[in-house]
């Protein structure tokens, strides 16, 4: 009998085991589309001059927690990547609130222009390319394993 067998559907979970990496995978190119578009609305949103104009936009709330939840039910599949995935998609979140403060800052200080998200964007790439990683190993694996 499993742990968590009561908790989470672990059949369902096993049945959806080979997509959930392409799905993490999707999940976070769909974050950084939204990410752009989410830096251009805050751009414009600061030229209004509203000192709240900057509000949260939901899709691309929406993309990383579905990242987040998509790497905790990969870390159940595969407990190594998934973990691994899990820490950069978790990293992503947090780097995203902490710059949402801070366009919300420069937004107030009529000084300062809107400089992109860089840890997001740092966060993001490290994601993006683990992401990759584990999608698309098989594309990779016969080279890999005649030299590992």
């Amino acid at each position: 009998m499993q742990p968590l067998q009561f908790l989470v559907p672990l059949d369902a979970v096993e049945a959806l085991a080979p997509v959930l990496p392409l799905v993490v995978f999707g999940f976070v190119v769909l974050n950084l589309l939204t990410r752009i578009l989410q830096h251009r609305k805050h751009a414009a949103q600061a030229d209004d001059g509203d000192d709240d104009a900057i509000n949260r936009w939901l899709p691309h709330t929406l993309t990383t927690l579905g990242m987040v939840f998509a790497s905790f039910l990969f870390m159940i599949v595969a407990p190594h990547g998934g973990m691994v995935m899990s820490v950069l998609a978790l990293s992503v979140f947090v780097s995203d609130f902490f710059e949402f403060e801070s366009r919300r800052v420069e937004a107030r200080s009529k000084s300062k222009d809107l400089e992109r998200p860089t840890a997001a964007i740092g966060a993001s790439v490290f994601a993006l390319l683990y992401a990759s990683y584990q999608s698309f190993f098989y594309l990779i694996e016969p080279v890999w394993n005649s030299i590992i």
